[in-house]
């Protein structure tokens, strides 16, 4: 445990920031999983938009976002059939 002021602050911090992001990376994830078991309009909306969240907030790269949101087009497009 810290004795400085501003490391007991920093670690206050990065917990609360641990926390975020692992809440967004669950949400994505679990989305894209949805999205995998039953292929739809509705469940590729969600996903996209939990996917462009994580990536505006920097918890994806640009181009990781791009490319999970690209396989799931292809997944839809592959399942309409």
């Amino acid at each position: 445990m810290p004795n400085i002021k501003s490391a007991k602050k920093r670690v206050q911090i990065t917990a609360k920031k641990t926390a975020l992001n692992k809440a967004y990376k669950t949400r994505f994830r679990t989305l894209i999983r949805k999205m995998e078991e039953e292929p739809s309009e509705e469940n590729l909306a969600r996903a996209m938009s939990a996917i462009d969240k994580a990536s505006k907030k920097g918890i994806l790269h640009k181009n990781n976002a791009a490319r999970k949101k690209a396989r799931l087009a292809r997944l839809l497009k592959a399942a309409a059939e």
